[in-house]
């Protein structure tokens, strides 16, 4: 089983940024329930783009998951760069998919930071424009 397979209390992470980096590429598996694993209770997803809608809690992150999974076929991060400095990491992005029949490809970039082995907070940056432009809805 490959590390984007595995939830986050299987891999035992060694550091806060593989947790990041198994919570971006479980995104590939289109599994919510896999991609969930890796946030605490109390998570804050928060976005920065005019079209992102934030939630805080896993309970809400868990129903918005399969939604946003369904909404992009083919999702998958391609992660650039990956920087850590204790319990904070910094992802550079590429998010590739297919969206109202569009190949997309949006660059940007998210802000972790991390308790224990989870993930707490997450702030995502990436440009709505772009994605209007590549999805057919400019």
């Amino acid at each position: 089983m490959g590390l984007a397979a595995r939830s986050a209390t299987e891999q035992h992470m060694n550091s806060p940024a593989e947790l990041c980096f198994a919570y971006l590429t479980s995104f590939a598996s289109g599994d919510a329930k896999l991609v969930a694993s890796h946030v605490t209770e109390g998570f804050i997803n928060e976005h920065t783009s005019a079209m992102g809608s934030g939630c805080v809690g896993i309970e809400e992150y868990r129903r918005r998951l399969p939604g946003f999974i369904d909404s992009m076929p083919g999702l998958v991060y391609n992660i650039e760069t990956i920087t850590a400095q204790g319990a904070n990491v910094w992802a550079a992005y590429t998010l590739c998919a297919h969206v109202n029949g569009h190949p997309i490809s949006i660059r940007g970039a998210m802000h972790f930071e991390v308790d224990g082995n989870l993930i707490s907070r997450r702030v995502d940056y990436w440009d709505s424009q772009v994605f209007k432009n590549q999805a057919g809805l400019a």
